[in-house]
């Protein structure tokens, strides 16, 4: 696809979602069967108006069916669904269009997922998509009946493996997706959509409490401080910010957020989103903390050389301004937490160390804690 966007100095190609790819087969596939003829290329309409011509892999003509392929190319995105084939079977109906899923396409088996529960994982967007390339196919050949499309990817049950879907509630392949039709490389727009998937899931099971961890470091602590059912947390990375605005949109009455002081130090300083392109900021976070505890001047003066957040600790403690120092940090942490909640839920954080051995929380935080038990066991 000769598109490109800039990320950074990078000139990053972009590349189809798909449900691009799966349009694309499928009005391919519908016009082999309207005319016998196979296309080198399907031309679709994408959701914002713009209309894009992606290349036709296979065409087959059967006694009752005709069957086509797309192969998916994400462009200089590392997606993990780059090179796969998928295919469409169109065949025709009296009326309407039906749009199923074959091998490789996952189950929905939780509600509050684009697609209920029992159906197959095709999203709204890209079953709209499809739709079009279907009505513009038969409006072209006068055709009047109805379509029945079965979209498959042979290599979707392995794939999946590899991604969310079976934490979300997705079994047995992959899901057809895509709300622009086109893949950015490196964009975050699909880790935050994976957030509000999951968080959304956990609001239709009825918790009024959102569990919000940043990784394995924090999966680990819930292990061993809270233990409550697998699945019940929501990993938001480094969108803390971006989680936090999704919770208060699926009216969570309550926000919790654990992870590791490496990185939600940051939230100190009023940084929601901690992945290091985006700011660092760790250690003159922790130096204002320790101006405001009265850590003298040296001590304060060797912070800034520490490679990780625990050597800085390791000064503070050795100089007898640990707790003070983080005392402060926590404070500012809930100011800033609370700041972007903007008062619509209770919100509160556990920051933790296991190198020194410490449990900071907000002044909400145990209460937050006892309400997620509850709402487990429920």
């Amino acid at each position: 696809m000769k598109r490109y966007i800039y990320k950074g100095t990078k000139k990053l190609r972009c590349g189809y979602t798909t449900g691009s790819c799966a349009a694309a087969a499928s009005k391919a596939a519908a016009e082999l069967l309207l005319t016998g003829t196979a296309v080198s290329h399907a031309e679709i309409l994408l959701p914002g108006g713009e209309r894009i011509s992606v290349p036709v892999s296979e065409s087959h003509l059967t006694e009752h069916s005709a069957i086509c392929s797309v192969i998916k190319d994400s462009g200089d995105d590392p997606d993990i669904t780059n090179g796969i084939l998928i295919f469409s079977e169109v065949s025709l109906i009296p009326e309407t269009i039906e749009i199923s899923g074959g091998t490789g396409i996952g189950i929905v088996t939780k509600p509050g997922l684009d697609q209920p529960v029992g159906e197959y994982a095709i999203n709204s967007v890209p079953r709209r998509m499809i739709k079009n390339a279907l009505q513009e196919i038969a409006e072209l050949h006068d055709y009047h009946g109805g379509f029945r499309i079965i979209i498959s990817v042979p290599d979707g049950e392995k794939i999946a493996k590899k991604t969310y879907n079976p934490r979300m509630g997705i079994q047995g392949g992959i899901s057809i997706i895509g709300t622009t039709g086109i893949v950015e490389p490196m964009s975050n727009s699909a880790l935050i959509e994976t957030i509000r998937t999951e968080a959304n899931i956990r609001r239709k099971e009825g918790f009024e409490t959102l569990l919000l961890t940043l990784g394995n470091y924090s999966e680990q602590f819930l292990k061993m401080h809270l233990p409550i059912p697998e699945g019940t947390s929501v990993s938001c990375s480094n969108f803390i910010g971006e989680a936090i605005d999704i919770g208060v949109s699926l009216e969570f009455s309550s926000i919790l957020l654990i992870g590791h002081i490496g990185k939600m130090i940051k939230l100190g300083a009023g940084i929601m989103n901690t992945h290091s392109h985006i700011a660092d900021g760790r250690m003159e976070t922790l130096v204002t903390c320790g101006v405001l505890a009265d850590v003298p001047l040296p001590v304060l003066q060797k912070l800034p050389e520490c490679v990780t957040v625990d050597a800085a600790l390791d000064i503070l403690k050795s100089a007898g301004y640990l707790e003070q120092t983080l005392e402060i940090l926590i404070q500012r942490t809930e100011s800033h937490l609370k700041a972007r909640a903007d008062d619509s839920v209770q919100i509160g954080a556990v920051i933790f160390s296991y190198q020194h051995d410490v449990i900071l929380k907000t002044s909400q935080a145990d209460d937050l804690i006892q309400r997620i038990r509850k709402e487990s066991c429920l």
